[in-house]
């Protein structure tokens, strides 16, 4: 069911008003933790630049050539030789053969990134020289000591290791491993994923009737999906009667997806039926239950390669669900490391929750950042305002500085 409320629905076996996840759920920290540790890297391919952007490399990028390649202009100018006044033979643009060597007392007209002529002191920029006819001279004092001359190898020798594997490839990366002669590079196979929204009451188009929501958890994401470099094969809608269709979704989702991620259905409720999809399916779960508010009802489970991540059915709830459990799986199947959490000062009117670890939507402000008001299991609005969800445990004492979860895409 969709709407799942936070407030768990108890079993028949539980006492009334008893937490059906007791003793299950596992701390925030763990289970951000577990998720990234658990999945084996999936394999590799040789990927061209243009389709590798924020893949993540398998294997470190050497450099094939030496950069610069060539002895080169830094600046617009006059490439000369010995001291001046020099006496104009020539000019060169780049992408020009290498002119013939300079003579003492020469200089040659030449383009930032022109090849510079042999035996070449320095270039003379434009700005601070002085051109009449064919006599060139740099009137003093000279603008400091720089040469203006790139020299071959200066910055990459051929064979240097420049990045290792496990580097997400940026636009930089991608940029620089152009830069040195390469034309592809050895990355992680992107995983496949397939999205399950479960609920009667769900529609996907326009306003919904009495009774029913639109399906605010898929546009989330598949946002963060793509931002986290995934192939989604698949997003279907499930109803919650009768049951043997989630089963028979969940069944054939973990034959062929590495990650399958179930909307709803991971609680308690009369119709929340994921457990009985997972046991009937012969998977391993490996957490049942987080101690977060929002998020609590997470599933993260497996059936031999494959994964399946339950999510609960609030949309807030989802998206602190998507950066527990889904982003640190993904960055394990890429054997990506997690990075550090930033921190800051946290600063409004909000109260940590005993046993749980509370994500709260945070804005910066100056060097702090600020609670955003509102916060709901099942409204986004705060979220859609935040600059990042700032991680509360329960010890936390006011105004106290806190961890900053992943920077969220606005």
């Amino acid at each position: 069911m969709t709407i799942a409320s936070e407030h768990h629905v108890s079993t028949p076996t539980s006492e009334p008003g008893a937490d059906p996840y007791a003793g299950q759920a596992i701390p925030w920290t763990q289970a951000r933790l577990l998720a990234h540790r658990l999945p084996t890297p999936l394999g590799v391919q040789q990927v061209p630049l243009t389709h590798a952007a924020g893949r993540t490399l398998a294997r470190p990028i050497r450099a094939a050539s030496m950069l610069p390649g060539f002895d080169n202009a830094a600046m617009d100018g006059y490439a000369v030789r010995g001291p001046g006044p020099w006496r104009l033979v020539g000019h060169v643009l780049a992408g020009g053969a290498t002119p013939e060597g300079l003579a003492p007392g020469e200089a040659v007209e030449i383009a930032t990134g022109a090849p510079v002529p042999p035996r070449a002191d320095r270039v003379v920029p434009y700005e601070v020289a002085e051109r009449r006819a064919d006599l060139v001279r740099e009137p003093p004092p000279r603008s400091g000591n720089r040469h203006h001359i790139r020299r071959a190898g200066e910055y990459v020798q051929a064979g240097q290791t420049l990045l290792p594997g496990g580097t997400v490839l940026t636009a930089a990366v991608l940029g620089l491993a152009a830069s040195v002669g390469l034309d592809t590079v050895t990355a992680r196979t992107r995983p496949t994923v397939r999205i399950l929204v479960t609920g009667d009451e769900v529609v996907t188009m326009g306003l919904p009737t009495h009774g029913k929501v639109r399906d605010a958890i898929s546009p989330v994401l598949t946002t963060l999906l793509t931002a986290w470099n995934t192939d989604v094969v698949e997003l279907s809608w499930i109803p919650d009667h009768p049951a043997t269709v989630l089963t028979d979704a969940v069944r054939r989702s973990l034959i062929d997806a590495d990650l399958t991620l179930v909307c709803g259905s991971s609680s308690v409720g009369p119709a929340d039926r994921l457990h009985d999809a997972l046991a009937e399916a012969g998977a391993t779960i490996h957490i049942n239950g987080v101690a977060c508010r929002p998020g609590h009802p997470q599933v993260l489970a497996q059936a031999g390669p494959r994964w399946l991540i339950g999510l609960p059915g609030n949309p807030f709830a989802a998206l602190v669900a998507a950066y527990t459990l889904i982003q640190p799986l993904l960055a394990g199947l890429a054997a990506r490391a997690l990075p550090e959490l930033p921190a800051a000062t946290l600063r409004g009117d909000v109260r940590p929750s005993a046993g749980h670890t509370r994500l709260v939507p945070v804005r910066w402000h100056h060097h702090e950042v600020q609670v955003i008001d509102g916060a709901h299991p099942g409204y986004l609005g705060p979220a859609a305002q935040a600059d990042a969800l700032a991680v509360m445990p329960p010890s936390w004492q006011a105004e106290q500085a806190v961890e900053l979860l992943a920077m969220l895409h606005r």
